[in-house]
């Protein structure tokens, strides 16, 4: 291996190109050398802009011929491609989900463990942002007590057309899975997905908003909004309700006006922005850990066991049901 990591891109599209940028131009130790995209056209564009990267037609070759992987393909392909970065050894930054269901990510994790090492980190990103890490400091200190309730708020400004109800489970809301398992440290026993009368913005059969409910396998809940047609921008917030007091994040505090009569401040158009510093810190510390073969950040049990609470959420969303989430004895699984 170069002093450098030789980084592959699987996929470059709004998320790929975001991170081949980052790991050009802004991640130390790293080189981006090879990216792979169905459109042929956009991968071809992405490499000559960034100079001396080239494009590999076939996923399965560029994980053979790079140091590491990053997959920011869509949800479908990405089993067939964890299992070639497993077989080939090479650490892989997986944009969630993890894999499309709760089956195939439970075989990906059952297959990383026969390796014997970690070689998978999902992209569950908002670990890494300064704001959440601050969060999650301030509940592990217990200074607020035993953490009770846990708020959220998940809005885009516009989803594509193709974006349908069962997406924004699996693509949108699988973010707040994640935060709800990692701030209360526990797992989700069972979610309830509720669809009121949808935006007049959407298509036909469109359910957007949602509302899901958390119970946590411990006794405390969470509830979380998303909204990913909600016009204004991009907004994410995250309220944590303890014994002996709260905390919020996601607020935008930093840039609060008053002006000509008005008071505010500015609603980023999407994640890129509201989430740049997290992507940031992510990328590199994945890139220090894969210099070793490592990884540092969310594992693919991550990964499989959110992919469990969104399958058992689409369930709640179709049936109009709570719907318990069933999640393999980790003890079983990785011994």
């Amino acid at each position: 291996m170069s002093q450098d990591l030789r980084v592959g891109i699987i996929g470059v599209g709004a998320m790929g190109a975001d991170h081949a940028e980052r790991v050009a131009r802004r991640t130390s130790g790293a080189r981006l050398v090879a990216v792979s995209d169905p459109d042929a056209a956009r991968a071809t564009a992405l490499a000559t802009a960034l100079d001396g990267v080239q494009v590999i037609g076939d996923p399965l070759q560029l994980i053979a011929e790079v140091d590491a992987v990053i997959i920011a393909s869509p949800g479908f392909a990405h089993a067939e491609q964890l299992m070639a970065c497993l077989e080939h050894g090479k650490p892989v930054l997986c944009e969630k989900p993890l894999t499309m269901d709760a089956e195939s990510s439970l075989r990906v994790v059952e297959a990383e463990h026969k390796t014997g090492r970690s070689l998978i980190q999902v992209g569950f990103m908002r670990r890494f942002d300064p704001e959440y890490a601050a969060l999650k400091q301030l509940l592990d200190s217990g200074d607020l007590g035993r953490t009770l309730l846990l708020h959220n708020v998940h809005r885009n400004k516009t989803a594509a057309e193709s974006f349908r109800s069962e997406m924004i489970v699996r693509d949108s809301l699988v973010h707040e899975v994640d935060v709800a398992r990692w701030l209360f440290d526990d797992e989700i026993a069972r979610i309830t997905v509720h669809a009121p009368k949808p935006t007049s913005l959407v298509g036909q059969g469109v359910l957007d908003p949602q509302l899901a409910i958390f119970e946590m396998a411990g006794g405390a809940i969470a509830d979380v909004e998303v909204f990913v047609n909600f016009q204004v921008g991009y907004e994410v917030r995250c309220e944590a309700v303890a014994e002996k007091g709260s905390a919020t994040i996601g607020l935008g505090v930093d840039v609060l006006t008053r002006q000509a009569g008005h008071w505010g401040g500015a609603v980023p158009d999407d994640f890129r922005v509201r989430f740049g510093p997290a992507y940031d810190i992510e990328v590199q510390r994945w890139v220090n850990a894969a210099a070793s073969g490592g990884i540092d950040g969310p594992t693919a049990w991550d990964g499989y066991a959110a992919a469990a609470v969104c399958t058992a959420g689409v369930r709640s969303l179709t049936e109009g049901r709570p719907v318990e989430v069933e999640l393999a004895r980790r003890s079983e699984v990785l011994g």
